[in-house]
């Protein structure tokens, strides 16, 4: 190596003064810059001050011993190549070093050559297990950007359904997006974490997926729906998840909201018929989500579209029958810090020339109908 300062430290620690300086001597001439230590407390200060790539270390010292020395340097300084000395021939010794990780192990009386030959290997180990170290962190980095990458086309994949719907109903976007927005803050003034709450608003977005499957004729009519025609339109949380499964396995949180955004927390809902806290929390927050943007949403056929604070006292009256208390509860207090506000209504997202039964409210009554 041309440059000092390139060259790299190794630290000799021996309580015999001649024996280190002879190693000193034979490490200087293949390069190191080379520090002492007469045992292995004065070894863990020169290790503070130093960035070292070798130890060479006696295994019979005062103060601190070589076995010690060993175990501290593999816990504080893992990159560290470490080769023991001892005059004690004893397979068990060299074993146990070997196994605490040293990379090496000389005896004494040692020849040079050897000595040479047993550094040269001990700092190709190093160098190949930092090699192997940084391919895993490359290929980890690797991993995590194709994951990401096929997060994407999964999520594209899912807007390509969410469009779908939208040829059918235009309104379902601009509600979709409206109840993966409240959900999301509902989620958070229940302090749900990142992961949860991301899950939950991909839920939000596509939980009306399964309207695909129903009928233009009944999912565009105008005024009342007759029985069946009600039963077949709300076929669409089973059909939703069905359809999704296959692609929503990574992502069970949404994969729930969409099957079970229609369950009630009196266990009269469907498809299920789950009650209270069988009823997966995501879809109890997403429900009352549901609830809150049909209430707020004005429809050509009907007049009653409701105030935001109407439609949040709707939901507390609903408490404990249609919605669970704790999300009722989490409403209300988003609510009132602002958190959780009315998302307006563009010509974009409810056009006005599209009559559909989507999200039809009935309200002072005794629950909140959403379709």
């Amino acid at each position: 190596m041309s440059a000092r300062a390139e060259r790299p430290y190794c630290l000799i620690v021996d309580d015999e003064v001649r024996l280190r300086q002879i190693l000193v001597h034979l490490m200087r001439g293949d390069g190191f810059q080379c520090i002492e230590a007469g045992n292995g407390t004065e070894a863990l200060e020169q290790l503070e001050r130093h960035d070292v790539m070798l130890v060479m270390s006696d295994l019979r010292m005062p103060k601190m011993d070589g076995m010690e020395l060993l175990r501290h340097v593999r816990s504080r300084y893992p990159d560290i190549a470490m080769v023991m000395i001892t005059a004690v021939a004893d397979v068990e010794v060299a074993v146990s070093c070997l196994a605490i990780g040293a990379m090496d192990y000389l005896t004494k009386p040692f020849h040079l050559e050897e000595v040479r030959a047993r550094v040269a290997q001990a700092i190709e180990k190093r160098r190949l297990i930092l090699e192997n170290r940084d391919y895993q962190e490359k290929l980890e980095d690797k991993v995590a950007l194709q994951a990401r990458r096929l997060e994407e086309l999964f999520l594209a994949s899912v807007q390509s359904l969410a469009e779908a719907l939208e040829v059918k109903d235009p309104y379902t976007r601009g509600h979709s997006i409206r109840v993966s927005h409240y959900s999301s803050v509902i989620a958070r003034a229940l302090a749900l974490d990142d992961e949860m709450v991301r899950q939950i608003e991909l839920g939000g977005h596509v939980h009306d997926i399964g309207k695909i499957g129903v009928r233009e004729a009944v999912l565009n009519k105008p005024g009342q729906l007759t029985s069946e025609e009600y039963a077949h339109i709300m076929t669409h949380p089973m059909l939703g998840w069905r359809i999704l499964a296959p692609l929503l396995g990574d992502t069970p949180t949404a994969l729930n909201i969409v099957r079970s955004h229609h369950e009630r927390w009196d266990g009269r809902g469907i498809p299920d018929g789950l009650a209270g806290a069988s009823i997966p929390l995501e879809a109890r927050i997403t429900a009352a989500a549901d609830a809150l943007d049909a209430m707020t949403s004005g429809r050509p056929y009907r007049g009653n579209q409701l105030t935001f604070a109407e439609a949040v006292e709707e939901i507390r009256r609903n408490a404990d029958t249609q919605f669970d208390p704790r999300v009722v509860d989490a409403v209300s207090t988003a609510a009132g810090s602002g958190d959780l506000s009315l998302i307006p209504h563009s010509s974009s997202t409810t056009p006005t020339d599209v009559v559909t039964t989507e999200n039809r409210v009935m309200t002072r009554t005794a629950e909140v109908r959403i379709i």
